[in-house]
């Protein structure tokens, strides 16, 4: 809300700067998003009166005119303007005058006629009014008078950011009185005479919906004339706080919005046929508002109507029919309280927000109608004449809101500020704010405001009571904390740490949504029937995730539909698993999933371009089990999966339990997902992968090591994870290193069979091992694999 700061002393005028006044009202809640001047800088303009205008002889669109300025001579000054005219009162840059851009006026002659000055208009003057011409001063303008002074154009309009539960201080009663609040003063709000009735003139109020239109106030005034001017005062008090003066009528309604917050409507009241009607619409009335614009009005749209048309839609925007012009005589002024429920919303739906809207669905005070219609029918009288009928009411008692009752504790209130604000302190704010208190032991009880719609419990009166106390009057005092050390096992393994390592691999991590398109997912897991939510985003996100792999295929998809040819991402999250012994029927795990397609490195003239395979990505999950400390628990073992292609799968075991999978997609399943080339994909449970051995410290053996190689034939069956399981358990505490160094297929190796190529390194800690213990360990190595695997040594 734009407001004039000069308009605000007139209420309540502090001893302090504007920028002082600025930052108190910042500090109170209402933030002040600006502060601007009126006009421009300018010097040396004062009020003039044109005694004398004639046609320049030399040119047509100028005249020769003679100003008088107070002074003793009369002035001559060539003017261009079409409104220039004798008996005018204007505004003039005397010589030596500074306008706005430095532009200095001197002496001049203008086609042979000379100019001592310039006639200045609104525009010359960094004032922003539309107008065509110079500028035109009511004729009891003083001469000679600054028109700074006389303008009060030394002024600023402040533009306060309001949250929306501050609807209260959307007019200038508001501002007026929390500027009072907070500098202890009281608001000299402005006064005038009365209205009594001197016609017997009225209409009829029906309000047929009393939740929604509590109260409702109309006053007939006759015999008005809307073609005279707007005090230029109220002019300028509507511009600076943002409205264009459009008939004096309109600038009334327009100026009681602004000086109390309380929207406004006149009617014409020969348009009008019946009884005033308050109502919902009927759902296929439509009416034509006051901007030109047609709409249908809903069915739970508030309108004001009469017997015959819809009038206006409630709170909202009048109606073109209905409205004041220039051929008006008399008027229907309405002012009303509209239940904020019942107007909100209601405008954005139309593609309206207006003034008006604004205000009423943050509410306005129920109990300002009568004030208001009697402040408006003044200034109507005033400005425009006419004969004013008396104030017709429909109320509804039992709808109208009812203050609130709230028992503010003195406990709480020290427990939440952190200090102790004295009693009469707290007293003097809340009454300040014009709460009703009454004192307790220990406690007030406190009668809000009809204007404040936001006060409703306890918390809301003591921020009421640390806002304006002042938050700098708070001292600071630091939280006392005391500091302990986290419960963690050493045995855990970070996530963060797997993180890390997956991302010094090349991988990026991906957020994918744990509901998913059921249709993809059937195609993943076709013999699990997934938990579909009830209210799905869409029917592409309706159903809970059985795995990662289908979130992550699809963001594989997706990126190579943008060119992205080389992907590698790995992802941390919930798979939601159907579980008839959980007990919500569905059993929640956590899982780690990677997914890498494209190059195994990006291209470089050093480096062959190869496409990855099934081993880049056990690699990179190899490293994280080296994570672990735990390698020889985990293993690996061929498998089938419905989304892994068949010989390119394998499961994931630790301690003989299988905890996720690892292969390629299926090449059934590269056209759904949009994936272009090979794809391999990991999961497994973070829960089972987590939880690391710690190192033992060992010494390192003074005795030279011995190594032995053995090149064993067994079938092509046989895993070589599993031979090398047995090697390690029969050699003991001996055999400190085993490496698969070779596999070999092919010419001396019979069909069916291959031939693994181990080498073994064998020491003892305290002694050297000697030739015949070396050779009996690796006998009983090949003893061993022959009985297990009927493995044999290739000649």
């Amino acid at each position: 809300m734009k407001f004039s700061e000069s308009w605000l002393r007139e209420w309540i005028n502090p001893s302090i700067s504007r920028e002082a006044l600025s930052h108190q009202i910042t500090m109170a809640g209402l933030e002040v998003d600006g502060v601007e001047a009126v006009a421009a800088d300018f010097s040396g303009v004062v009020i003039g009166e044109v005694v004398e205008c004639g046609q320049h002889p030399d040119a047509d669109k100028l005249r020769v005119t003679k100003i008088n300025v107070g002074g003793p001579e009369l002035i001559d000054i060539v003017c261009g303007a079409p409104n220039c005219r004798q008996g005018l009162k204007v505004a003039v840059a005397m010589v030596g005058a500074v306008l706005p851009g430095d532009f200095k006026i001197k002496k001049a002659k203008l086609r042979g006629m000379p100019s001592e000055g310039m006639l200045c208009s609104y525009s010359e003057l960094g004032i922003n009014v539309e107008s065509d011409g110079i500028i035109e001063l009511p004729l009891d303008a003083p001469l000679g008078t600054d028109i700074r002074d006389y303008l009060q154009l030394n002024d600023a309009v402040i533009d306060v950011d309001l949250t929306a539960n501050r609807a209260d201080c959307l007019g200038m009663a508001g501002l007026a009185r929390e500027v009072g609040v907070l500098n202890r003063q009281a608001v000299a709000e402005p006064q005038w005479q009365s209205v009594t009735p001197t016609t017997d003139s009225q209409v009829t109020i029906n309000v047929k919906v009393p939740a929604a239109c509590p109260r409702y106030l109309g006053r007939v005034v006759k015999n008005v004339n809307v073609k005279a001017p707007t005090p230029l005062w109220m002019q300028e008090k509507l511009r600076r706080s943002g409205i264009r003066s459009i008939d004096p009528i309109v600038d009334i309604t327009n100026f009681v919005l602004i000086e109390f917050g309380q929207p406004m409507h006149a009617f014409d009241l020969a348009k009008l046929t019946g009884d005033i009607q308050v109502r919902l619409g009927t759902g296929e009335e439509k009416i034509t508002l006051l901007d030109g614009s047609e709409v249908t009005i809903p069915s739970d749209t508030l309108v004001i109507a009469d017997d015959a048309r819809p009038l206006a839609l409630a709170g909202v925007f009048g109606g073109e029919y209905s409205g004041v012009t220039d051929t008006t005589q008399d008027i229907l002024l309405e002012c009303a309280f509209f239940a904020p429920l019942a107007i909100m919303g209601k405008s954005r739906r139309l593609g309206l927000h207006t003034d008006s809207s604004h205000r009423f669905e943050r509410g306005v005070d129920p109990e300002m109608q009568h004030k208001v219609i009697d402040r408006a029918t003044r200034l109507v009288l005033d400005i425009c004449g006419g004969e004013a009928g008396p104030v017709v009411e429909a109320k509804s008692d039992a709808d109208l809101p009812k203050p609130t009752q709230i028992i503010l504790r003195r406990s709480k209130l020290d427990r939440i500020l952190g200090h102790h604000v004295p009693d009469t302190d707290v007293i003097e704010i809340l009454q300040r704010l014009g709460f009703g208190v009454v004192v307790n032991q220990d406690s007030w009880q406190v009668t809000t405001a009809t204007y404040r719609f936001d006060m409703a419990i306890e918390e809301d009166l003591i921020e009421e009571v640390a806002r304006i106390y002042g938050y700098d009057n708070i001292p600071n005092t630091a939280p006392v904390a005391a500091l302990r050390m986290s419960d963690h096992k050493e045995s855990n393994l970070s996530l963060k740490r797997v993180r890390a390592l997956l991302v010094a691999r090349g991988f990026q991590e991906a957020v994918t949504y744990s509901f998913v398109d059921p249709k993809l997912q059937n195609l993943v897991h076709p013999a699990v029937e997934a938990m579909v939510l009830p209210n799905p985003i869409s029917s592409e996100m309706s159903a809970m995730r059985l795995s990662m792999f289908t979130g992550l295929l699809a963001a594989v998809g997706y990126n190579q539909s943008r060119q992205q040819s080389r992907v590698r991402l790995f992802e941390t999250g919930l798979r939601f698993v159907p579980d008839i012994n959980a007990e919500s029927g569905v059993r929640q795990q956590a899982m780690l999933a990677g997914v890498i397609t494209g190059l195994q490195n990006d291209e470089h003239w050093s480096m062959e371009s190869k496409t990855v395979d099934f081993f880049d990505l056990k690699g990179d999950l190899e490293a994280i089990i080296g994570l672990t400390v735990s390698v020889s628990e985990f293993s690996f073992r061929g498998a089938t999966h419905s989304a892994l292609h068949p010989g390119q799968c394998a499961e994931i075991l630790r301690n003989d339990r299988v905890i996720g999978h690892i292969g390629a997609i299926h090449p059934s399943l590269e056209k759904p997902f949009g994936l272009n080339g090979k794809t391999i994909v990991f999961e497994l449970e973070l829960d089972a992968l987590l939880h690391t051995s710690l190192p033992l410290a060992q010494a390192v053996s003074k005795f030279p090591a011995n190594r032995r190689d053995i090149a064993v034939v067994v079938d092509e069956s046989v895993s070589a994870g599993d031979v090398m399981k047995l090697i390690r358990k029969v050699g003991e505490n001996q055999l400190v290193g085993i490496n698969l160094f070779d596999v070999y297929l092919g010419k001396g190796v019979e069909p069916g069979k291959k031939s693994l190529a181990i080498a073994l390194t064998l020491q003892d800690t305290t002694r050297t091992l000697e030739e015949k213990e070396i050779a009996e360990t690796v006998a009983s190595v090949v003893s061993a694999l022959k009985s297990e695997f009927n493995a044999s040594l290739r000649d």
